[in-house]
């Protein structure tokens, strides 16, 4: 039994679960978390497939609170691998001694709001808690996708999961390994796999644009050069669209020669990683803009592959590009160059089924000995809905979402007062640094749970009519652009039965930094507070 009464439980332990942590309890808050992982970490907890990495540059993909923490620190890569990135939480939950809160193994499987007492009652496996605010740090990468594939069972050798790694490793060396997914995970993971395994055949649904991440070891120059002007990097990230610091260019890709914007497209391959999206204002609001963009990026396909067919089966078609983030690759397309590397194009030859040797399309069977699923997440709500959280009036989350995510401003939800989301759905979110964006929202729940606690309120809630009109600022953004065109996790279209709604906040880390304040300016407008018996007014 590990339950107890606090005021503020936190569920999960990542950045985002423990970055609240530390802020709620330095602001005089009682605050446990609970993580239902062995360990801390969260997604770079699980994510431990060979090849794992970030796709932020390091510098930017780090906390902000402590000068010192980012004196201290020394990262050895432009873009950090899974173990690096998982010693630096444990180097930053040992220096801010936040393990003695943390209740590994504790999963959540329940959260009821008592509108009596106006607290939470939190079930878990290991307990029973009761919480005045429920702070939901689950992160947006944290629920697999299943494969959803007839015979996925059957398979008689050994079957892996990009998010379900063994810790212990596995030993593909002399294997036939088969890959089915090439996003994010099956694009940083395939190279690795390649260079071990006897012979990989590599399953694709949908081509995915890539770009290079141009990765490299950081000399000791470079860290002085960073560690001199950190305030200053941090705050040109905080003021720009993608939290990335990257100034977007404010001409449109239609408006200069060819050439000029070629050579502007091959200045940003060589450099700017998940920056070439913001190569010009306009190639995700345009498509005849966008197309300039994804025919440079086929182009580039073209000259990595060499053999034509299997080039033209990795070339990306009928989804604009940046509408399914891009992953950052090392040397994904060269991959195909070997000779024991093969592509399957599932949409010439769909899979059939999973048989017990191998995966049979219908060209024929593929013989296996180990079958990895790269399928991805159930993003952004798959691991909100996973416990039953009920509201007022008995309303559960899940029903309250029934036809798509609703938040006011990504944070709180009307109906479930005092729950809060750590990066939700209708905030920047994964359009973002997501590093950047669990910070500002941590740092603006904390105030916000001052500015309450201030004026005797015990209750904090989100008014029916700001998360009306919040969602449909949302829905407005996202139409105004070219995302909504792309079959992909922000869409939810990648989970069978998910409404297809278009999830985080397009409108950029600057412009919602923008709102915010103007919401606090406006003595924090779309929240209700209450609490001894009558309401609370927010000013």
């Amino acid at each position: 039994m590990t339950g107890r009464v606090v005021d503020a439980l936190v569920v999960g332990a990542g950045f985002a679960g423990l970055r609240s942590l530390h802020t709620l309890r330095e602001r005089g808050y009682d605050v446990a978390v609970i993580e239902a992982n062995d360990d801390i970490g969260g997604v770079w907890y699980v994510n431990r497939y060979p090849g794992a990495r970030c796709d932020v540059e390091s510098y930017d993909y780090s906390l902000s609170f402590s000068p010192e923490l980012e004196q201290e620190w020394r990262w050895s890569e432009r873009y950090a691998t899974q173990p690096e990135i998982l010693r630096y939480v444990e180097h930053v939950a040992q220096r801010f001694d936040l393990r003695r809160d943390v209740h590994l193994s504790t999963r959540m499987e329940r959260a009821e709001f008592d509108e009596t007492t106006g607290r939470w009652r939190v079930d878990t496996d290991r307990g029973t808690w009761d919480a005045r605010y429920l702070v939901m740090a689950t992160g947006q990468l944290s629920v697999r996708a299943a494969p959803g594939i007839p015979g996925a069972d059957d398979f008689a050798g050994t079957t892996l999961h990009t998010a379900d790694w063994p810790h212990e490793g596995a030993d593909l060396s002399g294997k036939r390994v088969g890959v089915i997914g090439t996003g994010s995970s099956g694009t940083q993971l395939i190279p690795v796999v390649a260079r071990e395994a006897a012979h990989l055949t590599v399953f694709q649904r949908t081509p995915n644009f890539s770009v290079p991440a141009n990765n490299g070891p950081i000399d000791d120059a470079r860290d002085a050069e960073v560690k001199a002007g950190y305030a200053d990097r941090r705050e040109r990230a905080r003021r720009s669209p993608s939290g990335l610091g990257f100034v977007p260019n404010k001409q449109s890709a239609l408006e200069v020669s060819d050439d000029e914007r070629r050579a502007l497209y091959e200045e940003q391959w060589r450099t700017a990683g998940f920056g070439f999206l913001l190569a010009y204002y306009d190639l995700m609001l345009d498509q005849e803009a966008n197309d300039t963009a994804a025919d440079f990026v086929r182009a580039k396909i073209a000259e990595k592959v060499d053999d034509p067919a299997t080039a033209a089966k990795l070339m990306p078609r009928g989804h604009p590009f940046g509408a399914k983030r891009p992953p950052v690759d090392s040397g994904y397309f060269e991959t195909f160059n070997r000779d024991d590397v093969d592509l399957v194009d599932l949409r010439e030859t769909p899979i059939e089924r999973i048989t017990p040797t191998g995966v049979r399309t219908t060209a024929g069977e593929v013989g296996l000995d180990v079958l990895v699923f790269a399928t991805g997440f159930d993003a952004m709500t798959g691991a909100l809905l996973r416990p039953e959280i009920v509201g007022r009036g008995g309303e559960t989350l899940r029903e309250h979402w029934d036809a798509g995510p609703r938040t006011y401003l990504g944070v709180g939800v009307a109906g479930f007062p005092n729950l809060f989301v750590i990066a939700g759905p209708g905030s920047p979110s994964l359009l973002s640094n997501v590093l950047l964006s669990i910070e500002a929202h941590v740092d603006w729940l904390a105030d916000l749970l001052d500015h309450a606690r201030d004026r005797g309120a015990t209750v904090v809630e989100a008014d029916p009519g700001a998360e009306a009109r919040w969602v449909e600022q949302v829905n407005a953004r996202a139409e105004a652009t070219l995302y909504p065109r792309a079959d992909s996790y922000y869409m939810g279209t990648n989970v069978p039965g998910k409404p297809r709604v278009f999830t985080p906040y397009v409108g950029g880390v600057r412009g919602y930094r923008r709102i915010l304040e103007s919401v606090v300016a406006d003595g924090y407008d779309g929240f209700l507070l209450s609490g001894k018996g009558r309401d609370v007014r927010a000013s």
